[in-house]
């Protein structure tokens, strides 16, 4: 058998079979891919841990002032010093509405925020700093995160 010669025509350029240029260039653009996709991971993870941070600093928000509202409903005992309790203190015991306030404040510290604590200062003829701490592990690394809000009554 013979074999027909291919013609090509006038103008044309014979074509050459590639030998592996395709191959590199697949490879080349999944490992560009594979590294934009770890990048983009990365940043995933950076806002999660900013948004769980900014989510405990609302939630600290919003506990301190609730203190800072009924502190304001029973303003006699709030400036007598009847609210004021330190860090890591045991809740008070008694029947009073401050001691009352003070129960329901701190097991709502402990409940909503990763091991919450409070802490409320109100010396007379000053103003007022409520104070609260919660571990913040998750969103940036450091062990505790505080914030401290200072109102006259």
């Amino acid at each position: 058998m013979n074999a027909i010669p291919s013609r090509s025509l006038p103008g044309q350029r014979k074509s050459r079979p590639q030998q592996g240029f395709t191959l590199l260039e697949v490879l080349i653009t999944a490992v560009i891919l594979a590294i934009g996709l770890l990048g983009l991971a990365a940043l995933q993870t950076a806002a999660l841990r900013s948004n769980d941070g900014a989510y405990m600093r609302s939630q600290a928000t919003i506990l301190a002032y609730d203190m800072l509202d009924r502190m304001r409903a029973n303003r006699e005992a709030a400036l007598a010093g009847d609210y004021d309790i330190n860090l890591s203190a045991a809740a008070p015991s008694g029947g009073s509405v401050a001691d009352e306030d003070l129960q329901n404040w701190l097991d709502d510290l402990q409940s909503t925020l990763p091991a919450g604590d409070g802490a409320v200062d109100c010396p007379a003829g000053a103003a007022c700093r409520i104070t609260v701490v919660w571990n913040d592990l998750r969103a940036n690394g450091d062990t505790t995160a505080s914030w401290i809000m200072e109102a006259r009554l």
